[in-house]
């Protein structure tokens, strides 16, 4: 099985080294794509640097300007795809998510799940140095999610996910509308509606100690008011 983690970033010269190292050192073999959306503060440069101690198992896609999550997250889809993976998994850069839970998850995939979420809100899950508001906003925007779309999951939102290569070979890319957290809901929920197979495993979820958080009002909206048309949504295959 050849398993990819994508790590999109934007200003993270304090956490790529480490997350490099760190998911390099895991007991089964990855390669890492990072999608840097031109960070002035050098990142894809300390990216090409590392490309010489890891050749064939470091990538970098470097675009210009702030993209948005979903976008750089359907390329390194695409990217995934097209360079022969299996498993293909999603995660921050900012060691909120445990490297470690990679094995974790990509484990899961080889049973037979197509959508392995790594869950803040399920037995044995939880979340770390959150304030109260933030997390009253992630919990509850996942209970939103679910009383509108019935989606079965509990933690809609999160971020730290492996898809299997038959999920993305099944799911649309090019009909994903939602650009910022709503892109991680839409993505759980169309597979959900195509009948895919979703499994949630407990992570522990850690606010970040290096860099800014990247959360912003406009990125808060668009899940809100995006997952309203959810229902209404004709699902469809990959043509």
């Amino acid at each position: 099985m050849r398993r990819l983690v994508i790590i999109p970033t934007y200003n993270e010269k304090e956490n790529i080294a480490k997350m490099i190292a760190r998911v390099f050192s895991l007991p089964e073999p990855f390669e890492m794509l990072v999608i840097d959306d031109g960070s002035p503060d050098g990142t894809a440069g300390i990216v090409r640097e590392h490309q010489q101690e890891f050749p064939g198992r470091l990538h970098l896609i470097e675009r210009t300007g702030k993209l948005g999550l979903g976008t750089a997250y359907l390329t390194g889809f695409r990217w995934g795809l097209e360079h022969g993976f299996d498993c293909i998994c999603e995660m921050d850069c900012d060691f909120s998510h445990n490297p470690d839970d990679l094995v974790r998850l990509c484990a899961a995939a080889a049973e037979g799940y197509d959508v392995v979420v790594g869950s803040r809100y399920v037995k044995g899950g939880k979340v770390v140095n959150w304030p109260l508001s933030r997390l009253m906003i992630s919990y509850f925007g996942s209970t939103y999610t679910r009383l509108v779309t019935r989606l079965p999951l509990h933690d809609t939102t999160a971020g730290f996910v492996c898809y299997s290569r038959r999920a993305l070979e099944t799911i649309d890319l090019d009909a994903v509308r939602m650009k910022g957290y709503g892109f991680q809901i839409e993505m759980k929920y169309t597979a959900w509606r195509l009948g895919l197979r979703l499994r949630e495993i407990p992570i522990v979820f850690v606010e970040r100690t290096e860099g800014t958080s990247k959360m912003s009002g406009g990125i808060f909206r668009e899940a809100l008011f995006g997952v309203l048309g959810l229902p209404f949504r004709k699902i469809r295959r990959r043509p």
